[in-house]
């Protein structure tokens, strides 16, 4: 039997995402195996990710002398009301900003640092 394989891809460009799913399934049972991506391809692809960071998170590591200062520039940077910062400065060490660009976290930092308080990139 020869399969008509432009058919069978004409086929699977008109299907819907369900029906697609109900087909790996059926594939999967049918000949017992698993439509994985291979394990090394995504292990060699985290190690890129992992060298070439391009997420990272602020954390207020020490408030220093200048609380008030800190309190200040945590509120101009997260937007909360000055109860929240001065118990997120208080709280210290905390995570202030999450996933954000290495830019914005350098400036984040100088500006924290500026004012007396420690502040670590992770």
């Amino acid at each position: 039997m020869a399969l008509d394989t432009q058919k069978i891809i004409d086929d699977l460009k008109d299907a819907s995402i369900l029906e697609l799913n109900d087909l790996v399934k059926a594939i999967e049972e049918e000949f017992d195996v698993k439509a994985a991506a291979p394990v090394a391809a995504a292990g060699a692809a985290g190690g890129d990710a992992a060298a070439e960071k391009d997420s990272f998170d602020v954390e207020l590591t020490e408030a220093g002398q200048e609380k008030v200062k800190v309190i200040k520039e945590v509120r101009g940077i997260t937007g909360l009301g000055l109860k929240d910062s001065k118990d997120l400065v208080d709280g210290a060490p905390k995570v202030i900003k999450e996933g954000v660009a290495k830019a914005d976290a350098d400036e984040m930092k100088t500006k924290l640092e500026a004012v007396g308080a420690t502040v670590t990139l992770k």
